[in-house]
Order: C-alpha cells, then sequence, then structure tokens
C-alpha cells in the first residue's frame, strides 16, 4: 500500500468531497476519484459512498480513517525525528475560534503574523460553533472547554470574564437596576437556547435562574451590537464590552468566569505551520493578558 494514497483518501475523508479535495490538493478531480477507487481495490472494501453532494464514509471506512489517522501521526514523527518536516513557515493555517473572540480579538491582530511569514496563509473561522480537528475543519481550534475525548492536544490560552452590561441610552430611559431581581423588570439578550453548542455558553442561569431574553442571538458579537443599541441588558464579555464606552457595566459582583484553550490534533504537532501559529498565538496573549483580567 502506498502512503501517497492513504494522504488522498484522508484528504477526500476530510473534505467530505473529491472536488474540495482535489482543489487542495492541486489534483486532477478524475485522477483523485480513480486513486481513491484504486485503494478501495486494493483493501477489498468501500470506503465511501459517493454522492452528487459530497461523500460519506461507510462503516469500513470509518474504521479506515482512524487506521490512517494513526498512520499518518507515525509518518510525521518519523519525518519529524529524520528532520524532514515542512521547516519553512508556508502554506496554510486555519484557525476555528468563537465569534467573540475571533472578530474582536484575532482578527486586528493576525496580520502581524502573515507580515513575519509572508509564505504564511491564515484563514479565520470566527463562527459560534465547535470544530472537528480530526475531520480538518480546521488546524487549531479556539475552545472554550477542554475536549476530553479523542487524539487532541490542548493548552489553556487564557481565562476571561463576562458582566452585565446596558447601554448609557437604555439606562437613561429604563433605569439601572440594583439587585439582581430588578433584571426581571428589564428586557434581557440571551443565547438562542437550541444552538448553544458547549455548556460553558449556558451561563445565565449563573446570574439568575429563568433569563427568559426577550431577544435571543446566536453570536457574542451579535449581542454586543444589540446591547450597544439600546434593545435591553445583555451578557457580555468584559474584554470586548470595554472596547465601547457608551456600555456600562451593572451588578460588579456578578462576574462569569470562563477560558479559551487552544486545540490541535495530535497529528499537526510536528508540522512547522501549525507549531509557528500556535507559539503566536500564546505569545499575543500574553503580551495583552491584561485586557483579559
Amino acid at each position: 500500500m502506498n502512503w501517497d494514497d492513504l494522504r488522498l483518501f484522508l484528504a477526500v475523508a476530510r473534505s467530505g468531497q473529491i472536488l474540495g479535495a482535489s482543489r487542495a490538493l492541486g489534483l486532477n478531480h478524475a485522477t483523485l476519484s480513480r486513486r481513491v477507487s484504486a485503494l478501495e481495490e486494493a483493501l477489498g472494501t468501500r470506503l465511501l459512498v459517493r454522492r452528487t453532494n459530497g461523500c460519506e464514509l461507510t462503516a469500513e471506512g470509518e474504521i479506515f480513517l482512524a487506521a490512517a489517522e494513526r498512520m499518518e501521526t507515525e509518518m510525521l514523527s518519523a519525518q519529524g525525528l529524520a528532520g524532514r518536516v515542512d521547516t519553512a513557515v508556508a502554506g496554510t493555517v486555519r484557525i476555528g475560534a468563537p465569534d467573540g473572540f475571533g472578530v474582536s480579538f484575532l482578527a486586528p491582530r493576525l496580520g502581524r503574523l502573515t507580515a513575519r511569514f509572508p509564505a504564511l496563509r491564515i484563514q479565520l473561522v470566527p463562527v459560534p460553533r465547535s470544530f472537528s480537528l480530526s475531520q480538518r475543519e480546521a488546524d487549531i481550534a479556539i475552545t472554550l472547554e477542554r475536549p476530553e475525548q479523542g487524539r487532541l492536544v490542548s493548552s489553556k490560552l487564557t481565562d476571561y470574564t463576562l458582566g452585565l452590561y446596558a447601554s448609557r441610552a437604555y439606562l437613561d430611559a429604563h433605569g439601572t437596576p440594583a439587585t439582581v431581581d430588578d433584571l426581571r423588570a428589564h428586557r434581557r439578550i440571551g443565547y438562542v437556547e437550541d444552538l448553544i453548542f458547549t455548556a460553558s455558553l449556558n451561563f445565565t442561569a449563573e446570574v439568575m435562574r429563568n433569563w427568559d431574553a426577550a431577544f435571543e442571538i446566536s453570536s457574542a458579537t451579535g449581542q454586543t451590537e444589540a446591547v450597544r443599541s439600546g434593545a435591553g441588558i445583555g451578557i457580555l464579555h468584559d474584554y470586548i464590552a470595554r472596547q465601547h464606552p457608551e456600555l456600562v457595566r451593572l451588578l460588579p459582583e456578578k462576574a462569569i468566569r470562563r477560558s479559551y484553550w487552544t486545540t490541535w490534533h495530535e497529528s499537526a504537532r510536528e508540522l512547522v505551520r501549525v507549531r509557528t501559529v500556535i507559539d503566536f498565538l500564546e505569545e499575543l496573549v500574553a503580551q495583552e493578558r491584561a485586557i483579559f483580567a
């Protein structure tokens, strides 16, 4: 069996499309399809179900994917020991991040990294969802919890806090709540409950039971903009809210604490471009840690 065939299979399995994988690999679509078919023939089993809108792994494909990823990890490790892993900081690294951290913190700062390494291409995906590192939806994910399962490596990036905020205009019109009970008389902003993708975002109960938001928004940046507009009171990231002088911190004793983790698949451990980005993220947060306090 040819290692290159395994590499091609991994690309298709992670992309979910032969066309998407062929583009990423710079390989002709028909050639890639033939190579995967030849791999299936050599193994004597079907790995993929091909559909018009993509591919799905068969049960045998799922088993083979796990084995192929183990082989990939061993290959990268062997190349690292032999000094043959990519030594230039070049290529593409995709970062998946929560939208608040991705838009408000990373987006204005990642240009420093691409300026430092002109051959490095960064893809930032700041959306309110989780990312599958095993399926290569991202090379690095900023997560709100430390993953407990899978072949993943994590390190804590930083702690941060959230608190209650309203705009000055809203408070002038509706008064300032002095207690948690007073919040019941105000319009409240929160997450769309059935779209909360991690338990760490379910923090309204730490302020009051039955938050019962009148206005639900599925992103942290969207909630910030709604609070700024005077739509109501929301629980916002302190490091984001402090950027907006029109926002007022309410009930300061009600502080919610969370953490960001940098997480990546163990098979990427030896990739210089990925390691460089991880090191840059840690350096960046260390330099500006005060804003998260």
